[in-house]
């Protein structure tokens, strides 16, 4: 959920004091790896769950998650805020990659979303999973209904005051227009989502972080949730747009030359370790946020004691790569490497989730067996591009793929992705039962061409022509509401009079 006890950097001597543990870390983290610290024995998989809050006869937002957490206070340890008042997030428990590990982290997530609708009882409100919930409007995204926690606050004021000049502004076009400004960057708050954890061993750090890369765009194709903003239908996976945009800090001239968004998918292959990322980030991003560290990484590297990195990890949570790097330390006390997979859009319903995370962390493994080095077959260019492409059109994509080939989602998800998802399942020895229910879904959502941003914009338009514009968007909630935790995509797909 990232490092809470952070603040805003004020004065020069606070930032060079920060610069300074950051450089420590980066030198720390270097020798650890250079000198064989790291786990590598083991592989667990992992995930954070958003949801939205929503009155339960509105379906609009439901700004109560302070309340909703002082009711709950004996579960904090697995459940806290996210930056609007109408989210929450859920810390799933990290397990060893193998045998029923994908039921467990279903049923783990049922259960935690079933404890929260308990305590939502008393408040009239109700969990969702969706990428970006279609009644928000405009001025939920104020700031008044930021969450009251000091490092939201620090964000937020690290962003306008530093960073911005000029309204915050979201241009896009799908089969509607979107343009909006508004003074918040609580625009980010529009969007929640599913993210997975790979943890992945120093020596095939490289290898896993490009195919990370490349599967992130057939990922989105199939997944793809979020198409409705403000009642525009946008793109499939308009979370992808959104989230750059409402953080995009970067004057015109700063585009003009060429410099990376805060949040963005990388320009180049990942060459010799995950030091280039970090390395990249520092030399590119200024800091945005700090805070009172009183570890000194060199120090406790000299004393043979692994150190939390806190500088490092405070900087790497400010900068959002949709594939992100992590240094974490498990409960042996060893550090470890992870990616985290943040492509995938919360929803529409728990199973839906745990059958993404299993295609992604199966292909991820199934493509390490057969490709050393994926930079081989494809060009960064066509990766980025497929990445965009999927954002836009979500399971109608055509991607670049191997040998300059161009390929339909449907067809390299059935016929290639598919097979080396169920691959890399069975080599984690993961329970053939979980592999044939998870990767099912996948199947047949491909088949029928049914994705969740596919059923919305369905859904939408055919009742858009028989109520209000915003009716159907209330009808069409409470829907996915209603199937939240219970069904799966294609099931409800089947059925369009839901």
């Amino acid at each position: 959920m990232g490092e809470q006890n952070v603040s805003l950097v004020k004065t020069a001597s606070q930032m060079q004091l920060f610069v300074s543990h950051l450089l420590k870390d980066v030198q720390a983290l270097e020798y650890m790896l250079d000198n064989d610290w790291f786990e590598s024995d083991v592989v667990r998989i992992g995930a954070e769950q958003e949801m939205c809050l929503v009155d339960n006869k509105t379906f609009k937002p439901a700004p109560i998650n302070m309340s909703v957490l002082k009711k709950m206070k004996d579960h904090e340890s697995w459940c806290g805020t996210e930056l609007a008042k109408f989210n929450l997030e859920t810390n799933l428990t990290p397990r060893v990659f193998s045998g029923d590990c994908l039921t467990q982290l279903n049923n783990e997530n049922r259960n935690g979303l079933q404890l929260i609708r308990e305590a939502l009882k008393e408040f009239g409100a109700e969990v969702i999973l969706t990428g970006i919930l279609p009644t928000l409007r405009k001025f939920d995204l104020e700031m008044h209904n930021l969450t009251p926690n000091p490092r939201y606050k620090a964000l937020m004021e690290a962003i306008n005051l530093q960073l911005r000049s000029s309204a915050y502004e979201l241009k896009l076009s799908g089969i509607d227009e979107l343009l909006v400004k508004h003074n918040s960057p609580l625009l980010e708050a529009c969007n929640t989502s599913f993210q997975v954890h790979l943890q992945v061993s120093p020596a095939k750090f490289v290898q896993m972080y490009n195919i990370s890369q490349t599967l992130a765009a057939p990922a989105i194709a199939i997944a793809a949730n979020s198409p409705i903003v403000f009642g525009r239908r946008l793109w499939h996976e308009t979370r992808i747009a959104l989230f750059q945009q409402s953080l995009d800090t970067r004057a015109s001239y700063d585009h003009m030359r060429e410099r990376s968004p805060r949040v963005n998918f990388g320009k180049d292959w990942l060459r010799n370790s995950i030091l280039e990322i970090y390395k990249e980030d520092i030399a590119r991003f200024r800091v945005l946020l700090g805070g009172d560290i009183e570890e000194d990484a060199l120090e406790a590297i000299q004393h043979g004691k692994v150190p939390k990195l806190k500088a490092l990890q405070v900087h790497n949570s400010t900068v959002y790569r949709w594939n992100r790097p992590c240094y974490g330390i498990s409960d042996n006390g060893k550090p470890h490497l992870r990616i985290e997979c943040r492509v995938l859009p919360a929803g529409p319903s728990v199973v839906d989730a745990t059958a993404n995370a299993a295609f992604w962390l199966g292909s991820m493994v199934g493509m390490a067996s057969e490709y050393d080095d994926i930079s081989k077959h494809l060009s960064y260019e066509d990766i980025r591009d497929n990445f965009m492409k999927s954002a836009q059109f979500g399971i109608d994509t055509k991607f670049n793929w191997f040998k300059d080939s161009k390929i339909t989602a449907v067809d390299l998800i059935l016929k290639e992705l598919l097979p080396l998802a169920k691959k890399g399942l069975q080599l984690q020895n993961v329970d053939s039962k979980d592999i044939d229910q998870y990767l099912g879904i996948i199947e047949e959502r491909a088949k029928s061409n049914m994705t969740g941003a596919r059923w919305m914009l369905r859904t939408f338009s055919k009742l858009s022509k028989e109520v209000t514009p915003d009716e159907a968007i209330t009808v069409m909630t409470s829907a996915i509401v209603k199937i939240n935790g219970r069904i799966n995509l294609f099931i409800l797909g089947k059925n369009q009079n839901y």
